[in-house]
């Protein structure tokens, strides 16, 4: 099950679990859409990995199935657009 991470690891932007603007790789690191267009490629900076839309979890859902709570930085940012 996706952790759906609660914000960008670039700029700390919150990304709730409903938000159509967060972008995440296979191993889940999750950047905003304003970030992503940044990103060399709009690949995540960590891994190389394509960045897609992360899927919506229903309402419903999510007191069963919470989404994450810890935020993850990248400590220096994301690097700068070429």
């Amino acid at each position: 099950m996706l952790e759906l991470r609660p914000n960008c690891e670039c700029c700390d932007r919150d990304l709730p679990p409903a938000s159509p603007n967060a972008y995440i790789c296979s191993f889940e690191c999750t950047f905003c859409g304003d970030c992503r267009s940044r990103l060399p490629g709009e690949r995540c900076p960590n891994c190389g990995g394509e960045l897609v839309r992360r899927p919506i979890r229903p309402t419903e859902k999510l007191a069963a199935n919470p989404p994450a709570s810890a935020r993850t930085l990248k400590p220096g940012g994301c690097p700068p657009a070429f």
